[in-house]
């Protein structure tokens, strides 16, 4: 969401640019005044678009930013037969999950319900690896796919009984 405002401000800032050479050029007035309400009006309709598109699933094959993540914990996911398979994931150091859609494939569709399945019996995770590298694209089905159980929880101490005191003041 942060990266909105400085995409808006540079369709913001180009629009400007452009409107302003469009007012120096040595055109008629009529143009000129075009040229200001089209570059006015350019604003709010990128601001709606950008908005749009955030609700909107990313293609994998369109994730070029994030390549070279190692690994992506698959929260979710929901198979539409013979169209695409959509994915809920969270990329390390990131606390918000992301939407994407990977072209259909029942290997890997098989492969993900599966490791889903196994890791709600086991309380555990799902992680892919590699989720966004050139070769995974290519062959959905070879993608890595691991069940990462739950942390185990430390084990208390025995709780030691407190010493005490006989009412001669030595210690039992």
């Amino acid at each position: 969401m942060d990266i909105l405002f400085f995409m808006f401000l540079a369709a913001g800032v180009t629009a400007v640019g452009l409107a302003t050479i469009a007012v120096w050029a040595p055109r008629h007035a009529r143009i000129r005044i075009i040229a200001s309400v089209g570059a006015v009006l350019f604003l709010p309709v990128i601001y709606f678009q950008f908005t749009e598109l955030l609700s909107k699933p990313k293609p994998v094959a369109f994730e070029w930013y994030e390549r070279g993540q190692g690994k992506a914990e698959v929260l979710s996911m929901s198979l539409h037969e013979g169209e695409a398979i959509y994915l809920w994931l969270r990329l390390p150091g990131s606390r918000e999950p992301r939407s994407y859609v990977a072209p259909w494939s029942v290997k890997m569709a098989e492969k993900l319900e599966g490791a889903l399945e196994e890791a709600v019996k086991q309380d555990g995770r799902v992680e892919m690896k590699n989720p966004f590298s050139k070769r995974s694209l290519q062959d959905w089905g070879d993608l890595s796919v691991e069940i990462i159980p739950p942390p185990i929880p430390p084990l208390k101490l025995p709780k030691t009984p407190p010493k005490t005191v006989n009412p001669r003041g030595q210690k039992v």
